[in-house]
């Protein structure tokens, strides 16, 4: 209490010292600029006069800092608050993405996109949610608009968009996509890797084989899923080159010459995996070389035994049945728990009419593997033998694994038109 009476003294004292001072030293103040302008005053009317003026300045920029900072209530179009709600449009907007509503997701990241300087992950989000919606034209405008603003994102942009349009079911366009990009980034691995699934999905296995070695040399995919593809792409090319020059009158010469060109593309490793033997020798029998298929097989099992190969075996029909019952006898010493060799044995003996050795082959195999072909081989051969009984329960057991096999087998995935 006693400073502030100490201060007010004190100021008091001040006021009285400079009322003084003016009364005893008005002073005098002149600007003259002949013709044009002349100012006459007191030195301290003038320097109030300044004060004023310096206090009037200080609150018009108090006032404008306010309007360009405030909040919604003074001012819903400043700086701080079309960031703010371009900040809400865009976790609303990401949130909307990952749940499923498309609406909301392309009005909110479209809104983000204009506002934001770095528009491209928000452009590509409005994409996805208005394809998802099945406006494809309003999906590509988005992606161009994302060009426009970022033209250096090329790549990324399309790379998108071929993905937009796989999804969408318009192979041939994404294809398109993607080539022109394989043109202008020869060893890009993403472009690889979606150029090889665009043709995997319009079953252009040619395409995929010519494909596969810049994506050995450019190591776009790991060593094992390489491998792997490498087995069907080979394995859908012999099937695809050995029909698609077939005669269709049904001569098989022009398919057989087509599968062995195709055959021989391979290198020699890969005509001793046993995947590809197997997808050979298939192609063979189901154009009636049957007896090459035997060959193919039997050779094939003598590098190394093959569980698949055995059971193709059983399916051939060789030049002679005698010989190749004998050849499939063989390996059965060294694997005699093997059900497809069971059944193949049981297969050869049908074809060599020794039906009690064919019905002893078919149920070992049923011991080790209940499956619908042994089920139905051993139902045929009984029902031939006048055991009408077994035999249906047999062909009931076989439909009832075969429905089993359905039922665990996974839906193809449903293609959206454009």
């Amino acid at each position: 209490m006693k400073r502030f009476y100490v201060i007010l003294f004190l100021v008091i004292a001040a006021m009285v010292g400079l009322g003084v001072a003016v009364a005893k030293h008005p002073g005098y103040v002149l600007i003259d600029y002949p013709h044009v302008f002349r100012y006459e005053s007191g030195l301290w009317s003038t320097l109030l006069a300044l004060l004023v003026l310096a206090l009037l300045v200080f609150v018009v920029y108090l006032l404008v800092s306010v309007l360009a900072t405030s909040g919604r209530v003074v001012n819903p179009w400043s700086r701080r608050n079309r960031s703010r709600r371009v900040q809400a449009a865009i976790e609303q907007g990401q949130l909307d993405l990952a749940e499923g509503r498309w609406a909301s997701a392309q009005k909110h990241l479209q809104r983000a996109a204009e506002h934001e300087r770095q528009p491209l992950l928000y452009y590509l989000g409005a994409a996805r949610a208005a394809n998802e919606l099945g406006h494809y034209e309003a999906c590509d405008q988005l992606l161009e608009r994302a060009l426009e603003r970022q033209p250096n994102a090329e790549l990324a942009i399309a790379l998108s968009h071929a993905q937009l349009q796989m999804d969408r079911g318009d192979s041939d366009g994404a294809l398109q996509t993607l080539e022109v990009m394989h043109e202008r980034h020869p060893h890009n691995v993403q472009v690889l890797r979606q150029l090889q699934r665009a043709h995997q999905q319009r079953g252009d296995w040619s395409a995929v084989v010519r494909l596969l070695p810049q994506l050995r040399k450019d190591k776009a995919l790991p060593a094992a899923e390489l491998a792997e593809l490498e087995r069907r792409a080979w394995g859908e090319n012999l099937s695809l080159a050995a029909h698609a020059e077939s005669d269709p009158a049904g001569s098989s010469e022009q398919g057989l010459a087509a599968l062995e060109r195709a055959w021989q593309q391979l290198s020699s490793a890969q005509r001793q995996e046993a995947a590809l033997v197997l997808a050979y020798a298939e192609q063979l029998r189901q154009l009636g070389a049957h007896a090459a298929a035997e060959e193919v097989l039997r050779t094939a099992q003598k590098r190394q035994y093959d569980t698949h190969l055995a059971r193709l075996y059983g399916l051939v029909n060789g030049s002679d049945p005698a010989r190749q019952l004998q050849t499939a006898e063989g390996w059965l010493k060294q694997h005699p728990e093997d059900p497809g060799l069971l059944l193949t044995l049981g297969r050869l003996c049908l074809q060599n009419r020794l039906w009690g050795k064919a019905r002893d082959y078919l149920e070992t195999s049923l011991r080790f593997q209940r499956s619908p072909e042994t089920c139905a081989e051993l139902a045929r051969l009984l029902a031939q033998l006048g055991d009408t009984e077994r035999s249906n329960l047999l062909f009931q057991e076989g439909l009832g694994l075969l429905d089993e096999r359905l039922l665990a087998a996974p839906l193809p995935a449903l293609v959206r038109g454009s």
